[in-house]
């Protein structure tokens, strides 16, 4: 059994982009995890909250285009479209097919990376096994809406007079725009309430100090990681919410796995699973975290792990909920 554990950079559609690669055995299933953001990689959780994902699959970790240590400063803003984003996608799966010789891999989207994930299966569905959603998109901007006023009660029924006033200020009405000032706001307010990033995860600095401490970026590295954040969320916010997924992929040609935390306001549980329940696909599960909030598969990895190994690899959905 040939382990692996690198960090690599390669040339995509003429731009230089960074990827870690892990597996425990090479000869496993290829597992392409694209992440949140849009701009904000995740490759940096797994030091603190290990995720199991390398010895199941051949696991690779992509920084896709302006983000993470595949953010430079003459990235094109107008490159940063839903369009390149999927040619790059499968610009990266070529590349692991090839190098791995595997005829189809698995793809695996977190947040944004969901949309981008469904997308690309969408697209050039011959190339995947299947595909796996973690707190899975729908049509964010009415999930936007959910939170907001699910907090605003919240924090009323707390007696929280200093939210309150924060969330006031920027109000997410129907038909108001969702600027993305809000989301700092936003996210404070998720964090708090424990609905956010994880539950268990209560402060926005928590994350600076994940990314601090995080072994395999090299300091400029996590300096990009802070421009690219910035940079990759301001090109693509807008254009996410124009998404609605339910519309636009009504079925999909390959098996489909949802895993969502109970918790998650930061992209709709509800919203999730009326996405699930709607499309057809071969194979459909929908499963529910009852200890997470966005992110499950670092709240949760064993169980996780149990559907990927247990449903998820054999086309079954013995561990779903029931819809």
């Amino acid at each position: 059994m040939k382990q692996l554990n690198e960090k690599i950079f390669i040339e995509v559609n003429g731009n230089k982009q960074g990827m870690f690669i892990q597996s425990k055995n090479i000869g496993n299933p290829v597992l392409l995890f694209l992440h949140g953001g849009p701009g904000s990689p995740e490759i940096m959780f797994t030091q603190e909250y290990p995720t199991g994902l390398e010895d199941l699959f051949t696991v690779c970790w992509w920084e896709q285009r302006g983000s993470g240590i595949s953010y430079r400063k003459n990235v094109s803003r107008e490159t940063m479209t839903i369009n390149q984003m999927i040619a790059d996608t499968l610009f990266v799966v070529s590349y692991l097919r090839e190098r791995f010789s595997k005829e189809k891999i698995f793809i695996m989207g977190h947040s944004w990376g969901t949309l981008l994930g469904i997308l690309t299966v969408q697209k050039s569905p011959e190339l995947f096994q299947a595909y796996i959603g973690i707190g899975q998109m729908n049509q964010q901007i009415e999930s936007e809406r959910l939170a907001y006023k699910y907090m605003l009660n919240e924090f009323r029924t707390r007696g929280d007079k200093k939210m309150i006033k924060k969330l006031e200020k920027v109000p997410i009405n129907q038909g108001a725009k969702v600027e993305i000032a809000y989301l700092s706001v936003r996210n404070a307010a998720m964090m708090k309430l424990g609905i956010g990033l994880m539950r268990q995860c209560r402060s926005v600095m928590s994350i600076g100090g994940i990314l601090i401490r995080f072994k395999g970026y090299k300091l400029m590295d996590k300096v990009r990681f802070m421009k690219g954040n910035s940079f990759a969320l301001n090109c693509l916010w807008d254009i996410i919410l124009q998404k609605n997924l339910e519309k636009e992929v009504p079925r999909l040609e390959v098996p489909i796995y949802v895993l969502h935390g109970q918790f998650d306001y930061q992209v709709s549980y509800s919203l999730s699973k009326q996405f699930v329940k709607n499309i057809k696909a071969p194979v459909v599960g929908f499963y529910t975290f009852e200890n997470s909030a966005h992110s499950p598969c670092f709240e949760e990895p064993e169980k996780m792990c149990r559907i990927l190994r247990e449903d998820v690899l054999y086309n079954k959905t013995d561990l779903a909920d029931n819809l």
